[in-house]
């Protein structure tokens, strides 16, 4: 297939130009857009004439899931280039049983989630989010100001619950910041790994215990939603802040409301459960809490890096190369 520009066809979330005409030019080098309008579902009336001729599906956030009946409909399809990170909600075993190639942007897309965390770190050593001005009629919570001398970027132990991309970006980036000495948890990365990465591996509750901050980066898994919960909350020390730019179902939200109401602790939170949180919620009044909606990823001059990343991808398979971040089925169940 080398030489090859193969035909594309663009899925995901109807109704929006998530690739602007920069993007489209990227990818234009690689492939043949078939339609830059994106199909938002299958039942699209452009979806049959598209499936039937595209030898690539370029998805994005809201790509409708591509099942047995879909790829009867697309006989040439070979590769899946899904520019964003989780394909869990659009991949499924009809796919693999096909050998079609699956990859993701969850490398491309960890940059700025990371450069978000290692910003609501910084942040939140200097205080920045609770010594501010605001004197909203909403903000009725107390707020207890931060220890005058735990303030500052030296001599804080960071905790990373996870050593996903996003983590080890993170922990890649805390390398420049020499006062700062990052733990890690995660069960499935041994002690000279984790000093390969430059940090401290630790067990969940001593991460808490000896976190100034402690900030999430594990996948949304059976085996992980409410991870961080009552103990190891009150196992983190008083003026603590909490980070949470992976998933709200990590997090035990009741549990960190009582602690934040209490004035223990402080958190910045990007993604929350529900999602987004009712207006009244405690965790949206208190000013002990930072809020974003779900911001920390890729959006703007930032999605670039994603059209980039999915053109490479199609590069590679159309050269009969090895994908840069292949998708496998035996590794969905652990992926974020």
């Amino acid at each position: 297939m080398s030489g090859h520009r193969p035909t594309a066809l663009v899925a995901h979330l109807g109704g929006l130009r998530f690739f602007d005409d920069q993007d489209l030019a990227v990818l234009d080098g690689v492939v043949e857009v078939l339609d830059p309008e994106p199909v938002g579902s299958w039942a699209d009336p452009r979806a049959s004439s598209l499936l039937a001729a595209a030898e690539v599906v370029i998805g994005h956030w809201g790509c409708p899931p591509i099942d047995a009946a879909v790829l009867d409909r697309a006989p040439r399809l070979g590769l899946l280039a899904y520019a964003a990170g989780t394909v869990k909600d659009v991949v499924t075993d009809a796919v693999f049983d096909r050998g079609i190639r699956v990859t993701s942007g969850a490398p491309a897309n960890a940059e700025p989630v990371a450069e978000f965390t290692l910003a609501a770190i910084l942040w939140a050593n200097k205080g920045v989010p609770w010594r501010r001005f605001d004197d909203r009629p909403d903000r009725t919570l107390p707020l207890v100001a931060p220890e005058p001398g735990r303030i500052g970027n030296r001599d804080k132990e960071i905790g990373i619950v996870g050593a996903s991309l996003v983590g080890r970006r993170v922990l890649a980036l805390l390398r420049s910041f020499p006062g700062l000495r990052p733990l890690l948890y995660d069960p499935f990365v041994t002690s000279d790994e984790a000093a390969a990465l430059g940090a401290e591996k630790v067990e969940l509750l001593d991460i808490c215990a000896r976190s100034d901050v402690l900030s999430i980066h594990a996948p949304d898994l059976p085996s992980t939603r409410g991870m961080i919960g009552r103990a190891e909350l009150a196992a983190l020390r008083t003026g603590a802040t909490v980070i949470n730019t992976a998933r709200g179902a990590l997090l035990d939200h009741d549990a960190l409301a009582d602690e934040v109401s209490a004035g223990r602790l402080y958190a910045i939170l990007d993604t929350t459960d529900p999602e987004p949180l009712p207006p009244d919620h405690v965790l949206r009044r208190s000013p002990a809490v930072f809020a974003t909606p779900h911001l920390a990823g890729s959006e703007g001059t930032e999605l670039r890096r994603l059209a980039e990343h999915v053109a490479e991808e199609v590069r590679r398979w159309a050269a009969g190369g090895p994908a840069a971040f292949e998708v496998r089925r035996d590794e969905l169940h652990r992926l974020a």
